[in-house]
């Protein structure tokens, strides 16, 4: 028995030496790489920028691990959108910077950031520098953006996705009615349709026409785009796009001018050495480039405040909720912050939301207008500004948006499940109730709303709509924009926009990039070009801080169940919350689902 004591104790003295030993090995290391990170990136004569078009594209991006650096797995999961514009524009600049190589793949985003991205690639050019894509395969985002390039290259055996532009949204009616589930839906707006999915079985009409309405509008953009950079007519790229060119020939894709050259890897390095005159490859990632930026910052500042995701009262508090959220709370004291700080001189909100709380969205609106009276606002508007996203923006000085973004969708839902079939019918459950008013067994599980309940809901979500018009209203004229809530209305009734069709119809100011945005606001505040610099908020978190973090259970749990679930992810964690969301939701339809 004292042998085996002995042995036991022994055993776990070993373990805990070897954590504890291993525990300060990693001390050591985080503190030598971030030390030598901390030194600033030395960039070599005849670099190349890379730039990889594959992972998703959000808006803000995480500082690299020195850690994902070493194993060569940076920004593989994620690509910030801000860092690699900046890279951009430091490469347009440095000298030991001879071009950019596109490392070509499927690179999942909306299509306003892809079309910024381009646009800062096309601006890029005029250095006389020289952009060259190379990929396996080409989805058809990341072939938008290479379009760009003086020589796109493929694989010999390689793929374009070159299909055009499909919703095709997932219904759920079926489902629920086997679960014996029905939802109770009051909204106002006749393209309001969030809801369709859970009542419906195909899309409405009025769906219909408005879903047909922008994604036309942004097709008929990209292949502009297309056309003008590789010289093949609009015509010609709507054929390749109806006859499944995904399955072509890669010699066909090389006849109808979609590409320059079919190559493999080796000879796309020995190209790409010779074009940038040196004997060794050295290619650079866009957040080591962007470590070379100069630190000099000036006392004046215009602060970019990033809102990206659903919008929600509160942030969630289990794995199952989504990656990114804007948090009314949150961004009412972000917002009052920055009203109190003397160096910032004007704020643009770079939104990137479909919408959700209608509440949270009118606390924001209201920190907005507070904001207001203190310094300009300037909305920038990223693939998504709609609903909720819209209702935040409207109150600006000023509101720019991509062409390709969807926005609008001013209308107001409430959406409670009725879960009497399933609880009663289907588990055998029985409720029953003593009260002392009419209403106060409001929202019992074991019922449907009665026709008093129905249309109390009816009538809080009508006040709502009316309370988001006056608002669209109020904001629209203050910018110069002359609107009543009946001119508002008649663009109204939940349907979506695309940027260049609300610039037509008053609900946005400008076509343009964030960049553009920041100017306007610099402008309105009178700050001259070279007096200010420009500010991130929320600032990014440090690597060590994200390392930590990503070895969180919940976190992990998240991402495989996104990973699994994939489209359905979003719809399911939608149903999972219908009971923790707020009454009134401000949501466009509930995912464009654009193929």
């Amino acid at each position: 028995m004292k042998e085996f004591v002995k042995y036991t104790l022994a055993t776990i003295c070993g373990i805990v030496l070897v954590h504890l030993f291993a525990f300060l090995l990693f001390i050591m290391m985080a503190g030598t790489l971030s030390v030598i990170g901390s030194d600033g990136t030395s960039i070599e004569d005849h670099s190349i920028l890379r730039l990889r078009l594959s992972g998703t594209l959000t808006e803000q991006g995480q500082p690299s691990s020195p850690f994902d650096e070493l194993l060569g797995k940076a920004n593989m999961e994620s690509q910030g959108l801000d860092q690699m514009i900046q890279a951009i524009r430091l490469a347009k600049t440095n000298d030991k910077i001879e071009g950019i190589y596109l490392d070509g793949g499927s690179l999942a985003g909306d299509m306003a950031s892809m079309q910024y991205l381009r646009s800062e690639l096309q601006d890029f050019k005029k250095s006389g520098k020289w952009i060259y894509a190379y990929a396996d395969q080409y989805a058809q985002s990341s072939y938008y953006v290479a379009s760009v390039a003086d020589s796109i290259m493929l694989n010999p055996l390689g793929m374009i996705d070159w299909h055009g532009i499909a919703s095709q949204p997932i219904f759920y009616t079926g489902l629920l009615e086997k679960l014996g589930v029905k939802m109770q839906v009051f909204k106002v707006g006749t393209y309001k349709s969030a809801v369709e999915p859970y009542i419906l079985t195909s899309m409405s009409d009025a769906n219909r026409e408005q879903v047909s309405s922008f994604i036309t509008d942004i097709w008929q953009i990209v292949t502009a785009d297309v056309s003008k950079s590789r010289k093949v007519s609009v015509e010609q790229l709507n054929a390749c796009a109806d006859r499944y060119i995904i399955f072509a020939d890669t010699k066909d894709y090389v006849k109808q001018r979609l590409v320059d050259r079919l190559a493999y890897i080796d000879q796309v390095r020995a190209s790409l050495r010779t074009k940038a005159g040196a004997d060794e490859l050295k290619l650079v990632g866009a957040s080591e480039l962007c470590q070379t930026a100069p630190t000099k910052q000036h006392e004046k500042k215009v602060a970019v405040y990033i809102a990206e995701g659903s919008i929600v009262d509160q942030a969630s508090a289990t794995s199952f909720g989504s990656e990114s959220e804007i948090v009314g709370s949150q961004v009412v004291s972000d917002l009052d912050a920055l009203a109190s700080d003397d160096d910032v001189e004007a704020v643009v909100l770079r939104i990137n939301s479909g919408g959700g709380s209608a509440y949270a969205s009118e606390q924001m609106w209201r920190a907005i207008q507070l904001l207001k009276q203190k310094k300009p606002v300037v909305v920038s508007m990223s693939g998504l500004a709609a609903s909720g996203g819209y209702y935040m923006s409207c109150g600006a000085n000023y509101i720019v948006a991509e062409p390709t973004t969807l926005t609008g969708s001013i209308g107001i839902f409430g959406m409670v499940p009725d879960a009497s079939g399933l609880l009663c019918d289907k588990l055998g459950l029985s409720f029953d109730v003593v009260k002392t008013n009419a209403s106060s067994d409001f929202g019992a599980p074991g019922r449907p709303f009665n026709a008093a309940e129905g249309e109390a809901m009816q009538a809080y979500v009508d006040r709502g709509y009316r309370l988001f018009i006056s608002r669209v209203a109020a904001g629209r004229t203050a910018a110069g924009r002359k609107m009543t809530p009946d001119d508002v209305d008649r663009i109204g009734q939940g349907r979506v926009w695309t940027g260049k069709q609300a610039l037509k119809l008053g609900l946005v100011d400008k076509l343009g990039t964030l960049d553009d945005a920041v100017k306007k606001a610099a402008e309105l505040a009178k700050l001259k070009a070279d007096d200010y610099s420009v500010a991130q908020y929320p600032e990014p978190a440090e690597w060590i801080e994200n390392l930590m973090n990503s070895a969180d259970t919940d976190d992990y749990l998240e991402r495989k169940l996104r990973a699994t679930l994939g489209e359905y992810y979003e719809p399911l964690r939608f149903i999972r919350d219908a009971g923790q969301n707020s009454f009134l939701q401000a949501r466009m339809l509930y995912l464009p689902n654009l193929k």
